[in-house]
């Protein structure tokens, strides 16, 4: 970056004044170049500065052309071109970057002329006959294109209604990004330069509700009428002359929009540009007595969503955060809630809905629990509700300082699920569910249902018979940091859906959306074993090289940036960060799952309670007293005696193969530990199951040859002798568990589907698991991860 005003930026990201805030005119040779620079080589796998460069560059490309519409629309058109050569020449791997780069400048662009519209909506509609995602893709990028050609800047005006907020009554859907940051990897300055950058773009001006409605007005104006029958500088004074009066102006351009858009853009749009072109005359007659002319149009640049940052700490919840989020918007009492809902909601305060969240510890009673038997010093007030500020202390404290002059006492829940929640457990895990159904087994790629190992990616739309359900509110979770961060995802993930599948309250009105960007500290031991602490990023890397390019050079980013802020504190805060993780959020829609494995532990001592976990990436199991030992003395060992230090273990698993025809095993071995490991390190491995490697090379026992690598999905470790070890989880330290005598592994359950399966056993609907729609019901409980294309095979 040599030149600074495209680094800092931030100042005049939102004018639209464009003598003063537009950015020089480029050429279209240099936009050429900068496209072809941004683009995927094969050699970026191995070259990760050129995936760093490579992201830079296109936040550079974004930024030369944010400031300036005719900037943005050369690009727009030297995109288009860019995209035809690739499909011309076969280029598959770079169609979806440019596409995706594409689609991001068409909503910024003040004005496309028809006639660059139907060529991108020609392109996109030729991807559908692509595989899989291509076509997936291009079926999105195909309906949004045909409904902004006939109705231009609709898609910016949703965007910017969503993510910021602004109270309308034509379009409800709001949109809010959480950022969750692993404060073992984001300590010290790199949280305070992911919490600087995040606070930088939320105050990158004075900007307000109503400067979000102006830009709003400006743009739906602009892209409906032109530069040949708008003047924009005008517009824009007129506008900023107008003060709470533009209020009125954006909801009655939210309202002509919304209505053209549900009347499929009847009349091919004559009756939308005539209602603008009304309003824009009634806007700027009313400041300027000149006859309206044609004139230069100014640019709106689309603002970052609205963020939250967060240090992911045992104290933050995310079903808590979530209810928080929704109890404050301002659409939330535009919803009609049933009675029982209702009752629900108006019943419990916010403090109440906090309590199934803490652990729950069983206290002797020494009371009939009947109101009328209670000592008449007890306080009767205290039977309603509790005192809120126990509710904001932690349960261990609660558990610490008893307070027992107290007598706190709430109401019971009825936990069984109503008829309609189970209808909405059932359609949300049918929704989310079906392409892997009809697309085939465990991975939706095809192949006869649950016989492929190849794992599901992308929202298999063109065959999903169960349109997703519209829910008004979308929650983007951002995780940042490696492997541990994922693994607490997967647990709150498994957490939310069975609170859920208890007592519905935000699945029918949040839509979650995952996100993730690895990022780690070479320099922190992560665990004693030497793995990659961001496998699962490494594995987006390898099959999306968009993601490898953008999301994977973010990672890098970060630790630069807080050696740049240490040499330079006074050195102004540019919102790269916030930058990249917006492109990302808009634009990565394709999920690629991953499975989520749930895991039983039993403890040597017979006084000790199993423990039920989950895991998502990796679990390790080692005996403690064997760690020392080296790897050059168990060879040596091994050569001499032909046997291998360690414990004896029983592995009993069922195999599974490509065909479908699982086999059923079991052994006996000699080990100090093993790894098991959910995520493939390469490509020629890439199948959708766990695969366990033991710490020492296998060796032949009685009945048959220990397999260097087991692959199986269901398995049980037991020690055979009187010593324990230890298990660790997603290579966190802090989920390690200790006198472990044996673990029992296998794909966590969607508790959704649980609790249709008791619901029908209850009503004895029959035994067949694939009668009626149970068939198209995933018993799995997969967490989807957001990337730009899915798998790209």
């Amino acid at each position: 970056m040599t030149n600074k005003a495209l680094w800092d930026s931030s100042n005049s990201m939102h004018s639209m004044e464009p003598t003063a805030g537009c950015s020089p005119t480029v050429p279209e040779p240099e936009l050429y170049r900068s496209v072809q620079a941004v683009l995927p080589r094969e050699k970026d796998h191995q070259q990760p500065s050129d995936c760093f460069n490579k992201g830079m560059l296109r936040w550079t490309l974004h930024k030369k052309v944010q400031n300036n519409p005719s900037n943005s629309l050369s690009l727009v058109w030297v995109l288009i071109k860019e995209l035809e050569k690739a499909e011309r020449w076969d280029s598959r791997k770079c169609i979806i970057p440019l596409l995706h780069t594409l689609m991001y400048a068409i909503i910024q662009t003040a004005y496309i002329p028809d006639e660059l519209y139907k060529r991108v909506y020609d392109f996109c509609k030729r991807l559908l006959t692509y595989p899989h995602p291509y076509c997936t893709i291009g079926l999105s990028y195909t309906r949004q294109i045909k409904t902004e050609r006939a109705n231009p800047g609709l898609m910016y005006q949703r965007m910017l209604t969503a993510e910021q907020r602004l109270k309308n009554e034509r379009y409800p859907f709001q949109e809010r990004v959480f950022v969750l940051a692993d404060p073992e990897v984001f300590s010290g300055s790199l949280g305070q330069v992911l919490a600087g950058d995040i606070e930088a773009s939320a105050s990158g001006g004075p900007l307000c509700p109503l400067d979000h409605m102006r830009s709003v007005v400006q743009h739906s104006i602009q892209a409906a009428l032109g530069a040949e029958q708008c003047h924009g500088q005008k517009l824009a004074q007129a506008l900023k002359d107008m003060g709470q009066n533009v209020e009125a102006y954006f909801q009655e351009v939210l309202a002509t929009l919304e209505q053209s858009a549900e009347e499929g853009g009847r009349g091919e749009g004559k009756a939308l540009r005539s209602r603008l072109q009304q309003l824009y005359s009634e806007i700027v007659a009313d400041t300027d007595s000149e006859p309206l002319s044609s004139g230069p149009l100014c640019d709106c640049p689309l603002p970052n969503p609205e963020m939250s940052f967060h240090l992911w700490t045992e104290d933050l919840d995310i079903w808590r955060e979530l209810a928080r989020w929704f109890r404050s918007s301002s659409m939330s009492e535009q919803f009609s809630l049933s009675q029982e809902q209702e009752d629900f909601e108006l019943g419990e305060s916010p403090s109440d809905l906090m309590l199934p969240d803490m652990a729950r510890f069983s206290v002797m009673s020494n009371d009939s629990g009947i109101e009328r038997d209670l000592p008449p010093s007890a306080d009767l007030s205290l039977l309603s509700s509790l005192d809120a500020s126990s509710m904001s202390a932690s349960w261990e404290q609660c558990k610490s300082e008893p307070d027992t002059s107290k007598l706190l006492r709430r109401g019971g829940i009825k936990m069984k699920p109503s008829v309609k929640d189970s209808m909405v457990l059932m359609q949300n895990t049918l929704e989310d569910n079906a392409s892997l159904a009809v697309g085939g087994g465990n991975g939706g790629r095809g192949g006869r249902r649950g016989a492929t190992l190849q794992r599901r990616a992308g929202s298999n739309a063109m065959q999903n018979p169960f349109p997703k359900q519209q829910r008004h509110f979308t929650a983007r979770i951002v995780a940042m940091g490696d492997d541990r961060v994922l693994g607490r995802l997967a647990k709150a993930y498994f957490l939310f859906k069975k609170r859920e599948a208890r007592r519905l309250f935000l699945t029918m009105k949040v839509n979650l959306q995952f996100y993730y960007i690895p990022v780690c500290r070479a320099t922190t031991p992560l665990s004693p074993v030497k793995v990659n602490p961001c496998a699962l990023g490494s594995y987006l890397s390898m099959v999306d090289p968009w993601y490898n390019s953008n999301i994977r050079s973010l990672g890098s980013m970060i630790p630069k940036l807080a050696d740049m802020q240490q040499a330079n504190p006074g050195r102004s805060k540019d919102p790269f960060v916030s930058d990249v993780i917006s492109y990302y959020v808009r634009t990565g829609q394709q999920p690629v799952y991953f499975t989520i494995y749930f895991v039983k532990i039993t403890f040597t001592s017979g006084t000790k309670d199993p423990a039920e976990e989950v895991f998502l990436t990796h679990l390790e199991m080692e005996f403690p007293e064997f760690r020392q030992i080296s790897a050059s003395i168990r060879d040596k060992q091994k050569k001499s005696s032909g046997e291998v230090c360690g414990a004896v273990v029983s592995m009993n698993y069922r195999k599974v193969t490509l065909s479908g025809r699982d086999i059923d095993k079991g052994f006996s071995v000699r080990t100090s530990g093993a790894q098991i490991s959910a995520i493939p390190s390469n490509e020629t491995e890439d199948l959708n199951c766990l695969t366990l490697t033991l710490n020492e090379y296998p060796t032949k026992t009685k009945n048959n040859i220990v397999e260097s690598k087991i692959r199986t999905n269901n398995i049980k470790i037991r020690s055979l002798e009187s010593r324990s070890f230890t298990v660790t989880l997603d290579k966190d330290c802090r989920r390690t568990y200790r006198d472990v005598q044996s673990i029992e592994i296998s794909p966590c359950l969607d508790p959704g589907y649980c609790v249709q399966k008791t619901m029908r056993s209850k009503f004895k609907l029959g035994e067949d698991k694939d009668a009626g729609l149970s068939k198209y019901m995933n018993k799995g409980l997969p967490l989807p991860i957001n990337t730009f294309a899915g798998i790209i095979t």
